[in-house]
């Protein structure tokens, strides 16, 4: 083995962690070829938890004993599988939901308010005095929550200040300020904007089903920001085509990056390419999540932020 521990860069995305890590680690890059002659070599993959961690090349690297992911949420990881092989997993939460929450705001002001289609017809020339968009307003809409986690409290409590009436529905219950709906359609069929925020995982996948987005209607907005697998993509669109539901606001989505040829001429829709939680700040709180946890697995102290459960 290699004197300095070497580590494995799994998504392409994250390339420009490998100027953070040189320094300490020899680092590969998937994507430049699995490191077959390194193999033996590899003590610590670093991932973005929501791509599909692939058990096979696991299993393939006798010497792994860390799986680092640079993001908060998991999903893609099966952690149980993981604990069994001797692998702690390791992420990064707490530090990008405040911002989440932001965008989901923006997303629900920019469709309730038309801010991206009035954008587009000044853009077009087509503003003219004799025509004014009437929008909603904010104050006194009736939001649901599903999931309220870090990131779903952080939603209710900007809501909150906007006046907005917030119920919020998990499987679980929990000790909140904001009243808990009996059921995840109780709260689609008494929302007039649906967020969706909660944690994913197989259990969940396609949660927000086409029986959910019937009962949220043909005036209700749906907000995704957590995992585009948590909804039936499919249905929402066939719903927007139809007039069955008001507007979809989303970041996150079943494939990513998501293709343009699958939105056009569906109507009602604010599309962004899941940024909710991609600020600076945020990066640089994942980044040092990730340089602690490496340092204290090779030092065999204990991990700063381990997945939990």
């Amino acid at each position: 083995m290699t004197q300095r521990p070497a580590v494995l860069i799994m998504q392409r995305h994250l390339a420009p962690l490998s100027a953070f890590l040189e320094g300490a680690y020899d680092v590969y890059r998937f994507w430049e070829g699995p490191p077959v002659e390194a193999a033996g070599d590899i003590r610590a993959l670093i991932v973005a938890g929501e791509f599909e961690l692939d058990k096979a090349l696991i299993e393939r690297l006798p010497n792994l004993s860390l799986i680092a992911c640079f993001t908060a949420g998991y999903d893609g990881i099966d952690v149980e599988w993981c604990r069994a092989r001797g692998l702690p997993v390791t992420h990064a939460p707490g530090v990008n939901h405040e911002d989440v929450a932001d965008h989901a705001i923006g997303l629900i002001l920019a469709a309730r308010r038309q801010i991206a289609e009035g954008d587009r017809t000044i853009r077009a020339g087509e503003w003219k005095l004799s025509t004014r968009s009437i929008t909603t307003s904010l104050g006194g809409q009736r939001l649901g929550i599903v999931g309220l986690g870090h990131i779903g409290e952080a939603v209710a409590r900007r809501a909150e200040v906007m006046r907005m009436d917030i119920r919020w529905w998990a499987p679980r219950e929990k000790e909140t300020a904001w009243p808990r709906a009996d059921s995840l359609i109780d709260l689609a069929r008494g929302s007039d904007v649906l967020v969706v925020a909660c944690r994913a995982d197989e259990s969940n996948r396609g949660l927000i089903s086409a029986e959910v987005i019937e009962a949220l209607g043909p005036s209700g907005l749906l907000v995704n920001v957590a995992r585009g697998q948590l909804v039936d993509e499919d249905a929402v669109i066939a719903a927007l085509k139809d007039g069955r539901l008001g507007g979809a606001a989303l970041d996150v989505f079943a494939q990513e990056p998501t293709e343009a040829a699958r939105w056009s001429g569906v109507p009602n829709t604010v599309l962004t390419p899941h940024t909710g939680g991609a600020t600076t700040e945020a990066v640089q709180g994942m980044l040092m999540l990730l340089l602690q946890n490496l340092s204290a697995h090779f030092a065999d102290e204990p991990l700063k932020t381990p997945v939990a459960d």
